[in-house]
C-alpha cells in the first residue's frame, strides 16, 4: 500500500480528532497543516513536525498531497473541499458536509467533475455496535420496523458557546443542537431505518444566551418503510446523558447507548443473542462527549479514515460518501422547516 499523504484545513479543535486519527493510519502520515489563525497551525504543525500555512492555496500545490481533511467551521466547508478537488485532492469533510443543499452539492459536484473521492465524516456508522445493528436489520430479525428513535439529551456550557465566535450562529454553525450535536446520532438513525419522507418538529433557544439557534428540539418523524420515530436533541440537559438510538420491530428491539449495546432481545431468541449481550456488559465504553467534546476518542475518525484510504487503494466503494453525508443534513433541514413553519414537511425538500 502506498502512503497517502494529508493535509488539514482548519485547525481548531476538531483538527486535533483528524490529526490524531492520521497519525495512526495503516498508508497515511500528515504532510502539512493550514490556517488563517497561524498560532493554532504552528500548534498543531509543531505536534506532528510538518509544515503550516495560513493560505491554503499555498498548501494545495504540493505535490506530496494526497488527502485533504475540512476542518473549519461548518459553514465554511464548501470553498476549501472545492479547491481541494479542484487541486486533484481527496476530500474528507467533518460533520456536516456543509450546512445548505446547495453547498453540499457544490462540494458533491466539484470532486464528480475533478475524479476525485468525497468522505463526509459519520464516524458513529464505525463502531460494531452499528455495524452489528445494521447487518440485523437487513436480515430480517426485526420483522416489521416499526420505531426508530435517537435521543442526544447533551449539556454544552455557555462558555462553550462563546470560546468560538462561529459557535451558535446560523451562519457558521449552520443550527445548534441538531446540526451540531445530534447529527451523528440522525445520520445512524437514517442508516438503520431508511429514508425519512416526513417530519413534524419543535425547537426553541431555553437556557444560552447570545446564540441564535436551538437548544432543544423535538421531532417526529415517518420513514418511507412506514416506521414511525422520533428525535430529541439538546445542550440543556445536566450533566449530559449518553446518546441513544433505539429500534423496534414486530420481533425484536435494539438499544444503542452510545457505542454499547444495552438491549438486544429477539423473538425467537437465538444463542447467539446471549453472547452479543454478555460481549457488550463486559466492554461498555463508557461513552464521551455529553458533556465535553474534548471527551470523545479519535478511534472512529480513524476507523472510517482507514476505510476511506483503503478504498481509494483498492478501488472499492467507501461507506459514507458525499451522498451519503447529504442526508442527515437534509433531514436537520426538514425539522428546521417545520419548525418555522409550524407545519408538516415532506422530504425531499
Amino acid at each position: 500500500m502506498k502512503t497517502y499523504g494529508f493535509g488539514i484545513i482548519g485547525c481548531g479543535m476538531i483538527s486535533d480528532f483528524h490529526s490524531a486519527a492520521i497519525a495512526e493510519l495503516e498508508g497515511g502520515k500528515l504532510v502539512a497543516v493550514s490556517s488563517r489563525n497561524e498560532e493554532n497551525a504552528k500548534r498543531v504543525a509543531d505536534r506532528y513536525n510538518v509544515d503550516s500555512y495560513s493560505d491554503y492555496n499555498e498548501m494545495l500545490k504540493r505535490p506530496d498531497l494526497d488527502v485533504v481533511s475540512i476542518c473549519t467551521p461548518s459553514g465554511a466547508h464548501r470553498d476549501p473541499a472545492v479547491a481541494a478537488a479542484k487541486a486533484g485532492k481527496h476530500v474528507i469533510v467533518e460533520k456536516p458536509l456543509e450546512i445548505t443543499l446547495d453547498r453540499c452539492d457544490d462540494i458533491i459536484q466539484a470532486c464528480d467533475e475533478s475524479d476525485v473521492r468525497l468522505c463526509a465524516i459519520f464516524n458513529s456508522r464505525f463502531t460494531e455496535g452499528s455495524q452489528l445493528v445494521k447487518k440485523t436489520i437487513e436480515s430480517g430479525r426485526f420483522g416489521v420496523l416499526t420505531l426508530g428513535d435517537a435521543y442526544i439529551k447533551w449539556f454544552r456550557t455557555q462558555e462553550y458557546y462563546d470560546s468560538g465566535g462561529w459557535r451558535g450562529t446560523w451562519a457558521l454553525d449552520g443550527g445548534g443542537a441538531l446540526m451540531n450535536q445530534s447529527i451523528h446520532a440522525i445520520d445512524l438513525l437514517q442508516y438503520f431505518m431508511g429514508p425519512v419522507k416526513a417530519v413534524q418538529a419543535f425547537t426553541d433557544t431555553m437556557t444560552h444566551e447570545r446564540i441564535e439557534v436551538e437548544d432543544v428540539a423535538v421531532a417526529a418523524l415517518r420513514f418511507e418503510n412506514g416506521a414511525l420515530g422520533v428525535i430529541e436533541g439538546t445542550t440543556t440537559v445536566y450533566p449530559g446523558l449518553l446518546k441513544k438510538l433505539e429500534i423496534s420491530g414486530n420481533k425484536g428491539t435494539v438499544t444503542l447507548e452510545d457505542e454499547d449495546i444495552i438491549r438486544w432481545e429477539f423473538d425467537p431468541d437465538l444463542p447467539e443473542d446471549a453472547e452479543i449481550r454478555e460481549q457488550f456488559a463486559e466492554t461498555r465504553s463508557g461513552g464521551g462527549g455529553a458533556a465535553d467534546p474534548r471527551a470523545i476518542s479519535h478511534e472512529n475518525h480513524r476507523l472510517q479514515m482507514q476505510n476511506f484510504i483503503d478504498a481509494i487503494e483498492n478501488g472499492t466503494p467507501h461507506l459514507v460518501d458525499g451522498r451519503e453525508g447529504r442526508k442527515a443534513v437534509e433531514i436537520i433541514l426538514a425539522i428546521y422547516k417545520s419548525s418555522q413553519e409550524g407545519r408538516r414537511v415532506e422530504l425531499p425538500l
